[in-house]
């Protein structure tokens, strides 16, 4: 009941989506524990007032009374026509907090002190805005599973200045966050050329320049086979050709490989601490999947790409 309240009140006065501008229609007002103590105590000083007929009484509940009033108006414009945009957020490997930026934006000559957001999940920030000024804020998930994370929906408050009204609105980040697999801890080294797909061809099997013939190997490529060699004695066995240069050699990261007694996400988990070994050792990585083929690559770039996918297989699109 009290979340279905929640998603009427945030859709009135349009959608919650970021970016917006927070306009009258959009902020809610209920006084606080505070004030209803307030409230209350302004009422038993009024009947006693009234029963004791006490000018210097109705003069101090009065005042009291407009104090308040003062107050809920400065409670609200603490929120009125500030902005909100969201920051694209950045990928993070499962088990490491998701971290989701806004960006207040106060185009008003007042400050906007003792903002708070806070979001399902994560811990309430704490934000102020200077006049003509903005600041970020960022709210932290945790991670467990690997794929998309979307935020829930953000509650942008404040009690300034005495606490005593509560003046709230919503939002809803549109940018998920990617969750890349946990690498493997421990895992073994990566794996040698004569281990099928998933073959590394050591160093010196760059591609600038012929250096010699040598045995072939199932991970060569067959673009550096000798096939004229083998045209002239096809009895002989296949030889590949060696050329130096800076490349570190080609590793070729299979799912299929992997020993099937593991988990798909233990050999998840693996592959993804395979990639981020052979891009810290410069080597050129490609990546296998039965849904996906990236060709070797390096860079950052590259790295991207080969976690997105591992991160995203076997999940609904």
């Amino acid at each position: 009941m009290r979340d279905a309240l929640r998603r009427w009140l945030a859709a009135l006065g349009g959608s919650p989506a970021l970016p917006l501008t927070l306009d009258r229609r959009r902020i809610f007002v209920l006084p606080t524990r505070v004030g209803l103590v307030w409230g209350v105590a302004l009422i038993a000083m009024l009947l006693t007032a009234i029963n004791y007929t006490l000018s210097l009484g109705f003069a101090l509940v009065f005042m009291l009374a407009g104090l308040g009033q003062v107050a809920l108006l400065h409670t609200f414009r603490n929120l009125l026509a500030l902005h909100l945009r969201e920051m694209p957020p950045t990928p993070v490997f499962a088990g490491q907090p998701a971290r989701f930026t806004l960006w207040l934006e106060n185009e008003a000559p007042r400050p906007r002190p003792a903002l708070q957001l806070a979001m399902a999940g994560a811990e309430p920030a704490d934000a102020a805005v200077d006049a003509n000024g903005r600041c970020a804020v960022t709210l932290s998930l945790p991670t467990t599973r690997r794929g998309w994370l979307a935020p829930g929906r953000v509650t942008l408050s404040t009690r300034y200045p005495l606490g005593l009204i509560r003046a709230w609105s919503y939002a809803q980040p549109q940018q998920r966050c990617l969750v890349y697999v946990q690498p493997e801890a421990g895992r073994p080294p990566l794996p040698a050329s004569d281990a099928g797909r998933a073959g590394l061809r050591p160093q010196g099997d760059g591609t600038e320049e012929f250096a010699s013939l040598r045995d072939h190997r199932a991970a060569d490529s067959p673009r550096h086979v000798a096939w004229k060699a083998w045209a002239r004695a096809p009895d002989l066995p296949l030889l590949t050709k060696q050329f130096d240069g800076q490349d570190g050699g080609e590793l070729w990261l299979d799912l299929a490989q992997l020993p099937a007694a593991l988990s798909l996400e233990a050999r998840l988990a693996r592959l993804t601490g395979w990639a981020l070994d052979a891009d810290a050792a410069g080597l050129r990585y490609g990546l296998a999947l039965p849904d996906a083929r990236i060709a070797p690559g390096n860079g950052p770039g590259h790295r991207e790409r080969v976690l997105r996918a591992l991160a995203l297989h076997g999940l609904p699109a």
